[in-house]
This record gives structure tokens, sequence and C-alpha cells, in this order.
């Protein structure tokens, strides 16, 4: 790692680490849009929680995995790709896809890799889940449906998953809304040691690391990813049967092996595929973003993240950040689904 991208991490979890603590201290402005650009169509009011299931569930081929997807909308409408994160799943979006839906959108939500229906297709492919593979999932879902260009959104995993495609393969992205803003990363990066408090907020990624973590993970799958909803959370109260529908998703039998692979590579610990090393040290240079792109963020996320001003250069086409007031966490598309899709909604139109 050069002294540069060095540097340039300390720098931007540095930032971080110092946005965590004045969440802490209940010093963060939470001001609207920063661009101040007037939204295209408003996208009427409602409830989260108001749904519960989708309207169409479907499986397809695609690359190495069986993906299983819901989809709502026209089937000739604009296409919106939504991606989950860790430990969430397509429920996260249970709200979002009507809305998007009734507004024309063909809505496409699938399961990652390692999640509800979403198989491998041969027992022999590595249980692999460094990021770029995860991009290649979503393009090879979209060349099943050919779908040649989309709108990519989504949170946590999703999020990276969108600007990683953004980077990547920015031909088949008409737009993107990340929650969290930039976070795209690599091992060498991530070697660089962090201020406490941020390093304290990923503490899930080192007892990973150990045997003892994928034990524990294994054996209290509920109660472990249930702590990480309310830390991730800690202003959404949501009830057991919105948890339990998304734990389900949970006890597909490669999601230990995904995840505990995704957060070991994160750090160094676990190899990825030489074949897609290419793609690795492409996003390890932290790429510009330059497609139209809205950055979301909740005034109430628990789990790390930077503030928009140490992500802001990172984008360099028509970009806008916003902040979700109220009481918004970490699985920022469930909990506040209106601003969650107007914002996919002005990016189209961006």
């Amino acid at each position: 790692m050069t002294e540069e991208i060095d540097q340039r991490r300390r720098r931007l979890f540095g930032t971080a680490a110092m946005s965590i603590a004045a969440a802490q201290l209940g010093l963060l402005d939470s001001a609207a849009a920063q661009s101040g650009k007037t939204t295209a169509s408003k996208v009427p009011a409602l409830k989260p929680g108001t749904n519960t299931s989708f309207k169409s569930m479907k499986q397809i081929k695609a690359g190495l995995l069986n993906v299983g997807y819901a989809e709502d909308g026209p089937a000739n409408g604009p296409p919106v790709l939504l991606l989950h994160g860790w430990p969430y799943d397509i429920h996260s979006f249970v709200d979002v896809t009507p809305l998007l839906a009734s507004a024309g959108y063909r809505v496409i939500v699938p399961y990652l890799r390692g999640y509800g229906t979403t198989s491998f297709l041969s027992s022999s492919t590595v249980r692999n889940a460094q990021q770029s593979v995860v991009g290649l999932d979503i393009i090879a879902l979209m060349d099943a449906l050919k779908i040649q260009k989309a709108i990519i959104a989504g949170f946590d995993w999703g999020a990276r998953t969108a600007a990683i495609m953004a980077v990547l393969w920015p031909e088949r992205c008409k737009a993107i809304v990340p929650v969290g803003g930039y976070l795209i990363g690599s091992p060498a990066a991530n070697k660089a040691p962090y201020p406490p408090k941020f390093e304290y907020a990923f503490w899930y990624q080192y007892y990973f690391a150990t045997e003892n973590g994928v034990a524990g993970y294994t054996k209290y799958l509920h109660d472990f990813t249930k702590l990480i909803w309310q830390l991730a959370s800690p202003k959404w109260n949501f009830d057991d049967a919105t948890f339990d529908r998304s734990e389900a998703a949970f006890n597909n039998p490669d999601h230990v092996a995904i995840t505990i692979h995704n957060y070991r590579w994160r750090i160094g610990v676990a190899q990825g595929e030489s074949k897609y090393d290419d793609l690795e040290a492409r996003l390890a240079k932290s790429p510009v973003i330059a497609i139209p792109t809205i950055t979301l963020e909740g005034d109430a996320n628990g789990a790390a993240h930077a503030p928009p001003a140490a992500y802001r250069g990172k984008f360099s086409g028509k970009y806008e950040h916003r902040d979700l007031t109220g009481g918004v966490g970490h699985n920022l598309p469930q909990e506040a689904p209106q601003g969650f899709a107007q914002a996919v909604i002005d990016v189209d139109k961006a």
C-alpha cells in the first residue's frame, strides 16, 4: 500500500470516527439535501411496515447461481435493481418495491449469494464473497433477465455493489443510489489501523476472523443477527415478525460460509480467487464514479459510517446527498421507504 493511499484512508476513516463520536453526542447536522435540487415527482406517503410480502417471487439461472428474486412493476418499465446487505434480505425493500412499481418501474430485488432461495449451481464452486464477485453476480443476473442498463440502489453490501458496478461496468448503470456513500475498499487499505472508536464498531469483523467466531455465528445465528439489527438501528422498533421474515433467508446452506469469507477477505485473513485479481486491483485504486448518484444517510445509523464530506470527491457526475431524519438507522430502505424510493425516482431524472 502506497503512502498516498494510506494517508487517504487514514483521513477518510479518521473523519468517520469523529463523525461517530459526534453522533453519540448529538452533534451531527441533519440538514436537508446539499444540492437543493427539487424532486421530479413526489412518492406517496407510506407507513413503514405496510407490506409484508412481494407480488411475485421468481428463480433464474445466472452465472454461478440460481438466483431467487422478487419482481414487480411493468415488464417494459425502466429497470431498477435493489440490493440488500448483511444481515438483511430482500424484505428491506418490501415497502420500496410497490412504491417504485406504481411509478412505472420494473423492480428486481434479488437474494444475494448465501441468502434465501439463491443457490450455487455447482457444489464445487468456491463460496467466495469478495467484493467484485457480488458485482459479477448482479451483472450475470442482468444478462439472464436481458436487462442492458438499470438503476442500481442498495445499502450495506448492496451499496458497495452499486458503487462497484458503477466503476467496473458504468455502461450497465443508468444511475446509483448507495446508502452510506462510497464503500469500495481493499484488504491492503484495511490493514491500516484506525481510531479505536471506529475499530470498535467492527468488532464482529475480528470475531469472524477466529474459529470461535465461525462456531458462534453458526450456533447463535438468531441472536447474533438480531443484535446487529439492534445496534445498527438503535431507534428502529421492529417487531419479531419483521425480523423473522428476514431471518428465514439466513437459513441458506451457504450463508455462514459467505458471511465469514466476506469479512475475513476484507481484512486479509482469507484469500480471494486469482481470476478476480484484475478487478480487485482496479477497485483498490478507489476510482471516481462518473454516473448520476444520490447518496443517502440516516440520522440514527448505529453502524460505522463516514460523513458525506469524506466521500463527496469520489463522485464526479451529477450528485446529491440527502440525510433522512426521524431516527432512521442502517436499514434505511425498510425504515424510510418513502425517502429511499424518492431518491431512486429523482436520480433517474438527473
